[in-house]
């Protein structure tokens, strides 16, 4: 088998492990990630590295492996901007956390948001 085209196999395998992953497992926005998320997200990248590029550790390896994982990204944002149902699978329903001024303690809990994370983005 060529070896870019298993590169392109595994790092698409990657990605949509990764994505459906953190769907499953919970996200938040990127400005609101703290130190353990980035901590986990640095670990997750140095471990998933090999399996997109096996053995193959020269820099056209690398380069295809981005190429692919930057070329699925802009696929998967141009699916959510095109198509209400892959959007709505993708995409978190928009919660509102204060109503009239009072904060909606039960909607906090259920998106395990801390009341002092919450004021921190208020005050931002």
């Amino acid at each position: 088998m060529n070896p870019y085209f298993d590169i392109i196999l595994r790092s698409s395998a990657v990605y949509l492990f990764m994505f459906f992953a953190i769907r499953v497992f919970g996200r938040k926005e990127l400005s609101q990630l703290n130190t353990a998320d980035i901590i986990l997200i640095l670990l997750i990248s140095n471990s998933v590295q090999n399996a997109m590029v096996g053995s193959n550790s020269s820099l056209s390896a690398g380069l295809v492996a981005a190429l692919v994982l930057f070329s699925l990204n802009l696929i998967v944002k141009k699916a959510v901007f095109k198509s209400k149902d892959f959007r709505d699978l993708v995409l978190q329903k928009p919660e509102i956390l204060i109503h009239d001024g009072v904060i909606d303690f039960k909607i906090l809990a259920k998106l395990e948001i801390t009341s002092n994370e919450l004021e921190e983005v208020i005050r931002e």
